[in-house]
C-alpha cells in the first residue's frame, strides 16, 4: 500500500506539472518551457543531493550515457510541451501512454531482453490505440501537436532504457541531478534567441512547476523502491483521469469518445504488458 499511495501522489503531481506546463505555453515558446522546467528544479534537487550526501562521488558517473539522456529529456520536454498546446491533456496522455510500451520493444534491441509473440501483439495492439486516438482518417494524424507527443514518447521509452543502463552503476540522486543540470545547460542557449521576459504573474505557475516536478520525482522513486513494478506501475494510469479533470477544471473540455477509446486500448496493452512481464519474472511452481 506504501508503494501504490506512493504512485498515486507521483501521478498527481506530474499532472499538476503537465497543467502547468500547458498554461505556461501559452506565454512561452515550448523550448523556454523546457529551460524553466530545468532551471526552477536545479535548487531542490540540489538541496536533495546533498541532504543524500551524493556530493561526494558527483562526478564518478557514466559521462556518455547522462549526456545522451540530457539531450533526450531537453528534445521530450519541448515535444511534449509544443503538443500540449492544441491538445487536451487526455489526448496528449491517451499518445503518450505508448512510451512504456515502446520501452519494452527497446529492451530487446539494446538490453537483450526476450519478449515472445504475445507481448509482441500487445505493442501492436498499443499503437493501434495510438492511431484511433491519432485519427489518420480525419484531421489528428496531421496536427503537429499529435506528432509532436508521439515523438516524446518516443524519446522517453530512449530515455527509460538508458535509464535503466545507468541504474546498475550510478545513484539515483546523481542520475535526478546530472539530468536537470544538463537540460538546464542545453536547452537555456536553445531557448535564448526567441526568449520571452518573465512576468511577475508568472513566478507563481514556475515555481509550481518546480515543486510538482521535484515531488512527482521523489513519489516515483519511493513507489518502486518498496514495490513490485507489477503492482505499482499499472497505477500510472491513472494520469488519464487527472488529465480529464483537469482539462475540465481548467479550460472547460471534454475528451472525445474516440480519445477515450484510443486511451483504454493503449492502457490495456501496457496493462497486459505488465501482467505478462510479472508472470515471467515468477519461478513456475507447478514444476517443483
Amino acid at each position: 500500500m506504501r508503494s501504490i499511495r506512493a504512485m498515486l501522489v507521483c501521478v498527481a503531481m506530474f499532472s499538476i506539472m503537465d497543467a502547468t506546463m500547458k498554461l505556461l505555453s501559452a506565454h512561452f515558446p515550448a523550448m523556454q518551457v523546457a529551460a524553466l522546467r530545468a532551471l526552477s528544479a536545479l535548487p531542490l534537487v540540489g538541496a536533495w543531493l546533498f541532504w543524500r550526501g551524493g556530493q561526494r562521488s558527483l562526478l564518478r558517473i557514466r559521462w556518455p550515457l547522462h549526456l545522451l539522456r540530457g539531450a533526450i529529456g531537453i528534445a521530450m520536454l519541448s515535444l511534449f510541451t509544443y503538443g500540449l498546446k492544441t491538445l487536451s491533456l487526455a489526448e496528449a496522455y491517451s499518445i503518450f501512454f505508448i512510451g512504456p510500451i515502446l520501452v519494452t520493444a527497446l529492451s530487446v534491441f539494446v538490453l537483450g531482453e526476450r519478449v515472445d509473440a504475445a507481448r509482441w501483439i500487445a505493442i501492436v495492439g498499443g499503437m493501434a490505440g495510438v492511431l484511433v486516438v491519432l485519427r489518420p482518417t480525419g484531421t489528428g494524424f496531421f496536427t503537429l501537436g499529435g506528432l509532436a507527443v508521439l515523438t516524446a514518447a518516443v524519446c522517453y521509452a530512449v530515455s527509460a532504457v538508458s535509464g535503466r543502463v545507468l541504474a546498475r552503476t550510478d545513484r539515483g540522486e546523481h542520475m535526478m541531478f546530472w539530468l536537470m543540470v544538463l537540460m538546464a545547460t542545453g536547452a537555456t542557449p536553445l531557448a535564448a534567441p526567441a526568449w520571452v521576459p518573465v512576468q511577475a504573474g508568472h513566478w507563481l505557475l514556475i515555481l509550481l512547476l518546480a515543486v510538482s516536478g521535484f515531488f512527482g520525482q521523489l513519489a516515483l522513486t519511493e513507489a518502486f523502491s518498496h514495490g513490485e513494478a507489477s503492482v505499482v506501475a499499472p497505477f500510472e494510469y491513472t494520469a488519464l483521469l487527472w488529465g480529464v479533470a483537469l482539462d475540465f477544471v481548467v479550460w472547460r473540455v471534454l475528451p472525445s469518445a474516440v480519445t477515450v477509446g484510443g486511451g483504454l486500448i493503449v492502457i490495456g496493452a501496457g496493462l497486459y504488458l505488465i501482467r505478462r512481464e510479472a508472470d515471467q519474472s515468477q519461478p513456475d511452481l507447478r514444476k517443483r
